[in-house]
């Protein structure tokens, strides 16, 4: 058996996805490979090795009984390969084979856990700290891509600095792509900040809320199309999932309808032809693989009525709770939500 390390939480955004997410990993693991350790990390950053009920994970009560959490951390002493667990005075080391890093966003998602597990020499579920930095931050995303021809919207790029001195001046930018526009901070997920403008009296109020989770903003083009998404695992040879396509029942795919509300409604497979279905899910790979991802990642799209499959971002660790797409895409290929964490055990071992 193998002992899996699964990560939760953590100083981001996206915590509370990050508590739903694991819930599901737990729950579908399979008992018959794997021995269990469940390590949360606090809001404010605080680390614990937590043995309590998993319910209380996901009511995010994991925390709160201290006879369930006891502190840790992960050696970064790669002939270690383990969790140290400090119990009173003493560490004692629980080995650790591979870690899932079920968490998203800040700290999280864009490559700062990933250089620690890295220095650990633990193998890790997902891309490693490079990838995960580039394919975080929208800015540098795009800017990879631009070199390889994949289509990508329109966007600006502003800077807090930019939209202190010179307000006007930004506008008139933003201004050249029509409205409506779409403002997102750089490097956040879950459409966290993120926010649609229609008109140009709007613009200032989303760029500041935008850049209260960043120093960089983008104001993207609106594009007026269906949003598919590709769930793709593996390593030098990615495969990708058949096809989803989300219609959020709302103004766009946000928070709310991704996490709260019901208003969603999702299609597995979408609504494509096969040949648009097979372009779309050969660009996700050619993506996965100029961005440097292995493991897993979700490639989103959107898909217009004239046919134009345009990127819209990555996402390199997914949701996974109970209605999250990457697990549900797969499960629609054939594989059990097990097998998809077993698969992506294999391949952070085979690294």
């Amino acid at each position: 058996m193998l002992n899996l390390c699964c990560l939760f939480g953590g100083e981001s955004t996206e915590y509370e996805v990050s508590l739903r997410s694991v819930t599901s990993v737990i729950e579908n693991a399979d008992p018959a490979k794997y021995i269990l350790t469940t390590v949360g990390i606090t809001r404010d950053g605080k680390w614990y090795l937590y043995d309590g009920p998993i319910a209380a994970i996901a009511r995010d009560e994991w925390w709160k009984d201290p006879a369930h959490i006891h502190p840790a951390m992960i050696s970064p002493s790669k002939g270690d390969r383990c969790l140290l667990v400090l119990d009173g005075t003493t560490y004692r080391k629980i080995p650790l084979d591979v870690v899932f890093p079920v968490m998203h966003g800040a700290h999280c998602e864009d490559g700062t856990l990933q250089g620690l597990l890295e220095l650990s020499g633990i193998p890790f579920v997902g891309p490693d700290c490079r990838s995960s930095a580039v394919c975080m931050d929208k800015f540098s995303t795009k800017a990879v891509l631009n070199n390889f021809m994949i289509p990508q919207a329109k966007v600006e790029f502003v800077t807090r600095r930019e939209l202190a001195e010179d307000f006007d001046a930004v506008a008139a930018r933003v201004a050249a792509l029509g409205y409506p526009v779409f403002v997102k901070p750089s490097a956040t997920g879950s459409s966290i900040g993120v926010s649609k403008v229609r008109t140009p009296d709007a613009l200032r109020a989303a760029i500041e809320n935008a850049a209260k989770f960043d120093d960089v903003v983008l104001v993207e083009e609106f594009i007026d199309g269906r949003e598919i998404e590709v769930a793709v695992m593996g390593n030098a040879d990615p495969i990708a999932s058949v096809c989803g396509e989300i219609d959020p029942g709302s103004d766009f795919y946000d928070y709310e309808t991704k996490y709260v509300s019901d208003t969603a409604s999702y299609y597995i497979p979408a609504r494509l032809s096969d040949e648009a279905s097979d372009a779309i899910r050969k660009t996700a790979c050619e993506i996965y693989r100029r961005l440097g991802c292995k493991g897993l990642s979700r490639v989103d799209f959107f898909y217009t009525a004239e046919g134009r499959y345009i990127f819209n971002e990555i996402n390199t660790l997914p949701g996974f709770t109970s209605i999250s797409m990457y697990p549900k895409l797969f499960m629609a290929g054939g594989l059990t939500y097990a097998e998809v964490i077993d698969r992506l055990v294999e391949y952070a071992l085979a690294e």
